[in-house]
């Protein structure tokens, strides 16, 4: 599903150029459930921008489901983001002013799905994270464990390839957060693609491969076992 070769991604120029990533090469298949850790600085959330069509690489080929992304215009990437991509994200990046439901239906409008069909998605999006009852709610009247698997069911709605979670519990108690990391592996028994952000070893045992990364590279990819 995901192959990246040879993927390098500078910043800057010169002097203070600053390499954020060299010559990364990695293969991703569908229904994985990868973690990806390393310390500030260790190219981790870079890998993540370009996996996500955030960022582009300076060099090096990306294949999302065998089409190469590296010469697609801002429009094409956004159209990728929106039918193959789905992101959670540390912060939540809830609308304050919309409902749990108006915010996971967010993303249909920008496709031609109708509005009920839409609402229907989302209300079902909703009963596959737990939050039926939730539907008219905003997210301030919301735990942030509950914020958190409405961001959840928005990544979900437009039936992605692939789920980015970037850091999904750093903002959330250990309780919460194991909580959270249930439901990913659900969705992940489902058949759900899930690349994972994480500096935490106990979340990232959750995942059943663990990417660690140092300096731009990749120090270890190893299968481990699932909590």
């Amino acid at each position: 599903m995901i192959r990246i070769q040879h993927v390098n991604r500078y910043y800057g120029t010169g002097e203070t150029q600053v390499k954020a990533l060299s010559d990364v090469s990695l293969h991703i298949s569908q229904n994985e459930f990868v973690a990806i850790m390393g310390t500030s600085g260790s190219g981790k959330s870079t890998l993540m921008n370009i996996l996500g069509c955030l960022d582009s690489p300076t060099a090096g080929e990306y294949l999302l489901d065998g089409c190469s992304v590296k010469d697609m215009s801002d429009v094409e990437l956004s159209r990728i983001r929106n039918q193959k991509i789905g992101f959670i994200f540390q912060t939540f990046h809830l609308l304050p002013r919309l409902t749990a439901l108006e915010n996971v239906i967010l993303p249909l409008r920008f496709t031609d799905i109708p509005p009920e069909e839409a609402r229907a998605r989302g209300a079902e999006m909703l009963e596959k994270v737990g939050l039926t009852s939730r539907g008219h709610h905003k997210p301030f009247e919301m735990s942030g464990g509950q914020r958190q698997r409405v961001a959840i069911a928005r990544a979900l709605v437009n039936r992605p390839s692939v789920i980015f979670a970037d850091e999904p519990t750093g903002n959330l108690d250990s309780t919460t957060s194991y909580e959270i990391m249930d439901l990913l592996c659900q969705l992940h028994q489902q058949g759900q693609t899930i690349v994972m952000v994480t500096h935490e070893d106990d979340i990232a045992s959750y995942a059943q491969r663990t990417i660690r990364m140092k300096d731009g590279q990749i120090l270890e990819d190893s299968l481990c076992e699932v909590a």
